[in-house]
């Protein structure tokens, strides 16, 4: 006879913080002991119960190559405290698509746009063990020159890199989890 292990039961949850971006939740669930226990969360939406978690997607990263280089941003990121390098992206505002939000992101954080899409993937999660956020990926051949057209919150520095230049910057420099993945398949794979 097989071993099951009971899988965690969400019992309810509880929006705790609200503001512009994000709201924070709190989740009672049972887990695998039969144990009561109590998790947090946060959301870039408003979420009536525990049916909504993870339904809507919220964002877009954008892949974006040109010629034989890849778009790499470097960016300061307040929850670190310093610069990682990323891959463009942003939330969809209302009324946008995927698309549509992928082209205006792209123009905000780097000055390019989308010359020809390459593939488009389904959302996926970014940290689902703290969030229900998720993005499309737009792979695409992109073109322009750079320029800033961020809002002042925002530090970000884009370049394009050959593999060579990846294959030292993935040993050297910091990444979010994403690029550092995609990276490491360019300068790799």
């Amino acid at each position: 006879m097989e071993n099951q292990k009971k899988i965690p039961h969400l019992n309810f949850m509880e929006k705790t913080r609200d503001s512009k971006y994000l709201k924070n939740y709190t989740l009672n669930y049972t887990n695998t002991a039969g144990k009561e226990k109590i998790y947090e969360i946060v959301s870039n939406f408003e979420l009536a119960d525990q049916s909504d978690l993870g339904k809507r997607p919220s964002g877009v990263v954008i892949v974006g190559y040109h010629e034989d280089k890849i778009l790499l941003c470097k960016e300061f990121r307040m929850g670190i405290n310093d610069f990682c390098y990323n891959l463009p992206a942003g939330h969809i505002d209302d009324g946008e698509d995927a698309m549509e939000c992928a082209k205006r992101e792209l123009y905000e954080e780097t000055g390019l746009s989308i010359i020809e899409v390459i593939d488009v993937l389904p959302p996926s999660f970014g940290a689902p063990d703290i969030t229900d956020s998720a993005a499309w990926l737009v792979m695409a051949k992109v073109e322009g020159e750079f320029a800033d057209h961020t809002e002042a919150n925002e530090w970000i520095e884009p370049g394009f890199f050959s593999k060579e230049e990846v294959r030292r910057m993935i040993r050297e420099e910091k990444f979010s989890g994403r690029a550092q993945i995609i990276a490491w398949f360019f300068a790799f794979g």
